[in-house]
């Protein structure tokens, strides 16, 4: 296992954080009400809330680790932009590698909350890929971020909102081999099996499921192990980390695979948890940390974000405080 300072290779480390961005936005209120409108309560709006969602949360965690995200994605020119850069600059997160398109609506996720308890939700968001114009001027500016600076992992965050077309995912793909770079996916359903040659894959159970065609698929490690061999053989990766809920997490570099279980957490909330652990791992690929320390950091870290409402960034210090209570060597 890694020493004390597990997380300070991480200080300064920068990472390309490639896909669909989005705000998160909470509206919390009261209820006493029933509308004559229909069978639905009244909210009294009391207090709102906005945060980084999708790859800018990813790009949050990273900050949030002492490392450097360079975030590259394409939004609108609407209110939901303007939001987002204002999120953007108050975590210290560039916006020079955004793109803005008159073609394309910013993805804005509303939540509604009475006390603790979500009762509506409503998207605002457009899932088409991008033209050839904003894929041209997207490469473009990521090959003249990759020419300039010294990246240490690409990160595809990919959440089918159209930003990671299949020209935008090979074309990257491929500079990566030319340089050298580490690339980590976190996958939605569309573009599932594109990514060839990734360093590091990282799905869902469910997703895993649904592009195998196998419904009856178990958090089981002879279950897992066959479906990571089974992903391999079409994406040429070399490791394999499947997100497992309440389970905890397998892992799989081609060898006899593992399952590192999750602990026991008063689960508030599990959104963005995915972010979480997908941010972590590409971390630890980067620096080329041992997978089991890698999967162990990353669950650890997503069970950490549950316990709190909303989308929300790991903190450094319990991360790293919980992962030497768990795994520091004993004298």
């Amino acid at each position: 296992m890694a020493d004390k300072s597990i997380l300070s290779s991480f200080n300064g480390i920068t990472v390309l954080v490639l896909g669909d961005v989005m705000i998160d936005r909470y509206l919390y209120g009261g209820s006493s009400r029933m509308s004559p409108e229909a069978p639905v309560p009244v909210v009294n709006i009391e207090n709102k809330e906005e945060r980084l969602g999708g790859a800018a949360n990813v790009a949050l965690n990273i900050k949030a680790m002492g490392a450097n995200p360079i975030l590259c994605s394409v939004v609108g020119k609407d209110e939901g932009a303007e939001s987002l850069f204002d999120l953007l600059e108050n975590h210290d997160i560039p916006r020079s590698a955004i793109l803005q398109s008159d073609l394309r609506k910013t993805t804005v996720k509303t939540r509604i909350f009475v006390k603790s308890r979500q009762v509506a939700r409503f998207d605002e968001e457009d899932q088409h890929y991008l033209d050839k114009e904003e894929e041209h001027h997207l490469l473009q500016k990521i090959r003249s971020i990759l020419d300039s600076q010294k990246i240490e992992a690409i990160l595809f965050q990919d959440y089918n909102k159209g930003v990671l077309s299949l020209e935008i995912i090979r074309q990257l793909l491929n500079e990566s081999k030319k340089r050298k770079i580490p690339t980590a996916v976190d996958p939605k359903y569309t573009n599932f099996f594109e990514y060839k040659g990734v360093s590091l894959f990282k799905p869902n159970l469910r997703e895993v499921k649904e592009n195998l065609h196998q419904t009856k698929l178990n958090a089981t490690l002879t279950d897992l192990q066959s479906a990571s061999e089974k992903m391999r053989n079409q994406l040429n990766n070399k490791i394999t980390m499947i997100t497992l809920s309440d389970k905890g997490i397998f892992i799989d570099a081609g060898g006899a695979g593992k399952i590192i279980p999750t602990k026991s957490r008063d689960v508030a909330d599990v959104c963005g948890a995915g972010d979480t652990v997908i941010s972590i791992a590409t971390l630890g690929l980067a620096t080329n940390m041992d997978i089991e320390d890698i999967a162990n950091l990353a669950n650890i870290a997503g069970g950490q974000v549950c316990e709190q409402v909303g989308v929300v960034p790991i903190n450094k210090h319990l991360l790293e405080q919980e992962y030497q209570i768990s795994y520091s060597k004993k004298e």
